[in-house]
């Protein structure tokens, strides 16, 4: 269930592309850390881990789309707050539980990693061609 960070998912922005890779670091070791079986705490504290660089990370790409007048700014926020929802909600998932289920382990794919994989292709993607642009 790793991430390998490759052409497809390069913005051509240096920054976006850099801070990408840490958050796709982050997201690889979400997924290795909370396999079924695997202690709760070590799950919680990876969870952790990748929410801190993901709010840094959201907070620069909005700076960066503000300072360029990007139009879907608003509709690009609410992206970034429908994921911090989702793993705010994994986390009380977690909490509830032993320790990483397999339920558990079928939400990280869903909406950690297939939405990372989605919102760097299409949405970080238009940023970045925007910024470019103008």
């Amino acid at each position: 269930m790793s991430i390998t960070f490759d052409k497809y998912l390069e913005t051509g922005n240096q920054e976006i592309d850099k801070q990408h890779k840490e958050l796709i670091a982050r997201v690889n070791k979400l997924t290795e850390e909370c396999l079924p079986g695997k202690e709760k705490n070590v799950a919680v504290q990876t969870l952790d881990f990748l929410m801190d660089y993901t709010e840094f990370h959201f907070n620069d790409e909005e700076k960066l789309q503000e300072a360029h007048s990007y139009p879907l700014l608003q509709a690009h926020k609410d992206q970034h707050a429908k994921f911090v929802k989702a793993v705010e909600e994994l986390r009380e998932m977690l909490e509830e539980e032993e320790g990483p289920t397999e339920a558990f382990v079928e939400a990280v794919k869903k909406n950690v990693v297939e939405w990372l994989l989605n919102h760097i292709q299409i949405w970080d993607k238009q940023v970045a061609a925007y910024v470019q642009e103008y």
